[in-house]
């Protein structure tokens, strides 16, 4: 299975930020000991290009945030502050990462990845909640409207609403948004996806894996041709933004049903982390760890490489 990555994602926020920038090179590090098995290739993500930015968002923004001119308030909603040049880059690389990783999936099926993004909080002309471009409304409209597919189902398991990627993906014919979040959680005033399922604030295992149940349902009766899987593991019990009570082994069995639904039909998925603020950092990054290599052995069954290998160990 091939994913995407560049140091900038961890680089390209500056040090004094409170967002937990070394979540990604660690998850790189990590995975990199799977390269040698032959599961998972890391690819280095390319830059995006405005033309394509310009699926999901408004000119003005966009130029307005490629030549640093956003206002004080637009940089406090996005809140990746300090703010740095450097998030021009690494935002670019991120939309990049996913539309490589797009390409990808379409070209030879299973599943492919980006081992960032998921920013799904980004509306059409303005950024939120470490959010600047929605890379996810970007791939699902490409996808659409240059990849001749008819169907998109976007399944948004994050912790918070994908609210961004409901406002800007309902016009569109051929995309689905269902988003399964806590409804005591940021954003505070939601938008409409075209199903919207609330976990109440606390829940545990079973009752989340119920509507992920749901989630799942929703996304694949509509046919796609494609899944973009929002796969943000914010929602443990660790995490410090969740207000859930997930353990590992139910994120993992989250992913697993997804999977498996994926499996039966043939449909090929695109991956994006979303969040996870987990402190220490640590079981954040075990569960992305988890995703990533559950996924890479998907994969390989989803291209006749041979029956499900045995588990990978925890670590």
């Amino acid at each position: 299975m091939q994913l995407w990555y560049h140091p900038l994602y961890t680089d390209g926020i500056h040090p004094d930020a409170r967002f937990p920038r070394g979540r990604y090179r660690q998850l790189s590090e990590r995975l990199q000991a799977q390269e040698n098995q032959g599961l998972i290739r890391i690819r280095t993500a390319p830059l995006a290009a405005r033309e394509d930015l310009l699926l999901a968002h408004d000119a003005t923004y966009i130029d307005a945030f490629l030549d640093s001119r956003l206002s004080p308030n637009e940089v406090r909603r996005i809140g990746l502050r300090p703010w740095t040049p450097d998030l021009v880059p690494r935002t670019l690389h991120i939309v990049g990462g996913a539309l490589a990783a797009l390409s990808s999936v379409l070209d030879s099926g299973g599943f492919a990845g980006n081992m960032a993004g998921g920013t799904h909080h980004a509306h059409r002309d303005f950024g939120s909640g470490y959010c600047v471009f929605n890379d996810l409304a970007v791939c699902a409209r490409k996808a659409l409207s240059h990849f001749g597919l008819s169907r998109v189902s976007v399944l948004d398991l994050d912790v918070h609403q994908g609210d961004g990627t409901a406002t800007i993906l309902r016009p569109v014919q051929g995309a689905r948004t269902i988003s399964v979040h806590c409804g005591k959680n940021f954003p505070f005033r939601k938008a409409e996806s075209d199903f919207d399922l609330a976990v109440d604030e606390g829940a545990g295992d079973e009752d989340f894996l119920a509507l992920v149940d749901q989630a799942v349902e929703r996304a694949m009766e509509f046919q796609p041709d494609l899944l973009l899987f929002q796969a943000g593991v914010d929602g443990l019990a660790t995490d410090a933004l969740g207000r859930l009570n997930i353990s590992r082994e139910g994120m993992r069995e989250r992913n697993h049903r997804v999977f498996s639904a994926l499996q039966e039909t043939s449909t090929p998925c695109l991956l994006f982390m979303g969040g996870g603020y987990s402190d220490p950092i640590g079981p954040t990054v075990d569960a992305f760890v988890d995703l990533f290599l559950d996924a890479a052995h998907a994969h390989r069954v989803a291209q006749g490489s041979g029956r499900p290998e045995a588990s990978h160990s925890s670590s």
